[in-house]
């Protein structure tokens, strides 16, 4: 099996090194818009670097992996769909709604496969947290708690590139939200704070936000991000019901210091950032690829859950902005909708 690179940036660089040592991938072809960063991780991997986008479809492979800046991902689904070819993506497809729904579009009518890459669902925690809800564990769901806290803020010239805190960032909760519970988001009510570093305000984003969210049970859900949480990484989900309660993330490396007398000592070594805290599950999403491509298992993460959690954080974006709460019923889900 050959698989097309597109990217080879940080997130791009762990998947390439996931997939060259993987029995089933023979050989990879990598690029970026910096050939000699390609060019350097071909190298220290012994594959091939090509010098674009349009090698990567020309020289032939049997499925492609995106991890571009985000404006680049829904073309390059649209073309690797026309291809014929199946792809993961990072996430999320596009940065507004009508890029999204056209390029699930091209993959509807191509027939073709979209992962996304929502790495969380493969997180042991994460599935332990969805066994708990849906053995009954946890008797009637009525509360969850999510949380992602970013170490130290994203460069300035990244964020007006990045869709903003809730599109970037708590798009993961939305995401595993949805995957853990079984359930869908009714409405929401989200605001934010742009009191920290001046770059947040220049980008018209936020550095804190927090969204309230009711689910189609009436289950009662908060999210909450920064990208200003110095202690370290944090990212954690707790859910509580009538019979149990249980949390994700919660070990020796959550950056965490008690203020009672008898509670556990701050973590020795705290989680520095994502790469750190997820890698196993960055490695299993795709071996599933892989899986996935070969036709030896469903998709277990297709672009229609992507436009899902991106709708949850259009109707945070929308409530943010104009302070109302937002049904998801007002955020289209098709193209021509209104």
């Amino acid at each position: 099996m050959r698989i097309g690179v597109i990217g080879t940036g940080r997130i791009g660089t762990v998947h390439a090194r996931t997939l060259s040592r993987h029995r089933e991938v023979g050989s990879l072809i990598l690029t970026d818009a910096d050939p000699a960063r390609a060019q350097g991780l071909a190298h220290r991997l012994g594959e091939t670097a090509a010098p674009g986008v349009d090698e990567i479809f020309e020289w032939g492979v049997d499925a492609v992996v995106i991890t571009t800046a985000t404006s680049a991902h829904a073309e390059l689904i649209g073309r690797a769909a026309r291809s014929g070819l199946p792809v993961f993506c990072e996430k999320p497809i596009a940065l507004d709604l009508p890029g999204t729904l056209q390029a699930l579009a091209e993959v509807e009518t191509a027939g073709t496969i979209l992962q996304m890459g929502f790495q969380r669902r493969f997180d042991a925690g994460y599935a332990g947290a969805r066994e708990a809800v849906r053995s009954g564990r946890l008797g009637r769901l009525h509360t969850v708690r999510a949380m992602t806290c970013d170490q130290s803020p994203p460069p300035p010239d990244w964020l007006p590139l990045s869709g903003g805190l809730f599109r970037d960032t708590l798009i993961h909760d939305f995401d595993v939200l949805r995957w853990v519970t079984g359930r869908e988001v009714a409405d929401v009510y989200a605001t934010g704070s742009d009191a920290g570093p001046a770059m947040f305000r220049e980008a018209g984003d936020v550095d804190t936000g927090a969204a309230l969210l009711t689910l189609d049970d009436g289950t009662l859900a908060t999210a909450t991000a920064t990208r200003l949480n110095g202690a370290g990484y944090d990212v954690r989900m707790e859910l509580a019901g009538e019979a149990d309660t249980v949390v994700v993330g919660l070990d020796d490396r959550t950056p965490l210091a008690s203020t009672e007398p008898t509670g556990p000592p701050p973590a020795d070594k705290p989680w520095p950032g994502f790469l750190e805290r997820f890698g196993p599950a960055y490695e299993a999403e795709l071996n599933a690829f892989v899986q996935v491509a070969l036709g030896e298992r469903a998709n277990p993460c297709d672009g229609q859950e992507a436009l899902q959690a991106l709708r949850v954080a259009e109707a945070c974006e929308v409530s943010r902005r104009e302070r109302r709460p937002v049904a998801l019923a007002e955020i289209p889900d098709r193209v021509g909708a209104s």
